[in-house]
């Protein structure tokens, strides 16, 4: 189908932006790289008057270290998150994730704030910020007020932010030296939502976890922080109890509808077995 008619606005600074959002207000929807939008449109789900490009805005890209902060603006594109040597010294997990996103094409294009703000429940980035513990940087003409990723997920397509509000970077703790990571996503092919999926990041000390912290993406309404899992798993070396007892505690939450991917059970039984995965991974990796 042919999306509705409305009006394009491409602002050359974030202030500029602000400015177009609050007096549209309602009417406008913010484009990044429109791998959500544009097909919402194309089905009449969306109908705004007017889209507000953000495309041309330079406060809104690069990633830098911010004392023990990774900040990474809100249109830093997929394939520039892969690339980062930063990110693949201190967060390699985000250059993981992202290279299981769709495909080469949306990522050279698709960005990492538009993947986390929309509040899409198949989207990878938000299950991962979760994880991660990642603050969301959001900006209107009212100021800066900052929201926890995992304070941020209200249910599908809604979210914290307020009318008026631009996503302009996530903030996210360095994770520590040593730390182990993994993203496991199942999906029928190139490009397509998870059928299930699990982000894991932990530390390893004396042979055992000492901490851990573990996303679920596409398996609810919302991304899930799997907390009980995670509690599961602190002081033991991964054995096979508890273990089993995280893999529970995740299927625990899973609540996925049933859809071309699968019967709701497969889900939740896939939620499972992707987090055992990156469970094993990222233990792997810490204790390398």
């Amino acid at each position: 189908m042919i999306p509705g008619s409305f009006e394009y606005h491409r602002p050359s600074n974030l202030s500029e932006a602000i400015a177009l959002l609050g007096t549209l207000d309602n009417d406008a929807r913010l484009i990044a790289g429109g791998h959500s939008l544009i097909p919402m449109m194309k089905l009449r789900l969306a109908q705004p008057s007017h889209l507000i490009d953000l495309a041309a805005v330079p406060e809104l890209k690069g990633i830098a270290m911010d004392g023990g902060d990774i900040v990474i603006g809100a249109m830093t594109t997929q394939h520039e998150v892969i690339a980062s040597e930063l990110l693949g010294a201190h967060a390699p997990i985000l250059r993981e994730t992202a290279s299981v996103i769709a495909d080469p094409q949306v990522r050279y294009v698709g960005t990492i704030g538009g993947n986390a703000a929309n509040g899409d429940p198949g989207n990878d980035m938000p299950a991962l910020m979760m994880t991660l513990g990642a603050t969301y940087v959001l900006r209107s003409a009212a100021g800066e007020r900052r929201v926890a990723a995992r304070d941020y997920y209200l249910g599908v397509y809604e979210t914290a932010a307020q009318a008026g509000e631009i996503l302009a970077a996530i903030r996210i703790p360095a994770p520590p030296k040593g730390h182990g990571y993994a993203y496991e996503k199942l999906k029928r092919k190139v490009g397509d939502y998870a059928t299930a999926a699990a982000a894991v990041v932990l530390t390893v000390s004396g042979g055992k976890i000492s901490s851990c912290a573990i996303g679920l993406t596409n398996v609810a309404e919302t991304p899930l922080f799997a907390k009980d899992a995670a509690a599961a798993l602190i002081g033991t070396a991964l054995d096979k109890a508890s273990l089993a007892k995280a893999v529970a505690a995740a299927e625990g939450i899973a609540a996925p509808a049933e859809d071309g991917r699968g019967s709701a059970e497969y889900r939740t039984k896939m939620a499972g077995v992707m987090t055992a995965r990156a469970l094993a991974r990222a233990f792997a990796r810490a204790t390398a």
